[in-house]
């Protein structure tokens, strides 16, 4: 897996946009300005970050190593993957779609219909 398929598989998200907060090497996807993915390379590695619900970080974290607390991130709400080929891809695409559709969930009546609308909004 790399950090193009991946980059791809986020930005295919409905209302997605990429940004660049945390420096150049840190690729933030976020719809209405909420985080529901961050990729990087670390120590020649592809990390992504994903929020979760509470008790389904701690499931991920006991059934794969690679998943680790969110680094640099509430680590309650975020698990960050390390894309060593341990877990298959469709599982990563999965927590992502789960990522999110937990944040589009928590977003305002208005910001949901523009984009399922298919608006683009920072």
């Amino acid at each position: 897996m790399d950090l193009h398929t991946v980059r791809t598989y986020c930005l295919e998200k409905k209302g997605a946009i990429e940004d660049f907060p945390f420096g150049k090497d840190i690729h933030v996807f976020k719809i209405c300005g909420k985080m529901f993915a961050l990729l990087s390379n670390r120590n020649g590695s592809l990390h992504i970050s994903l929020k979760c619900e509470p008790e389904i970080c701690e499931i991920l974290r006991e059934q794969y190593p690679a998943i680790k607390p969110g680094y640099h991130l509430n680590k309650r709400h975020w698990n960050t993957i390390e894309a060593d080929g341990s877990i298959p891809i469709e599982e990563i695409f999965g927590m992502i779609d789960r990522s999110y559709q937990l944040v589009f969930k928590g977003l305002k009546k208005a910001e949901r219909e523009l984009i399922t609308n298919s608006l683009r909004i920072k």
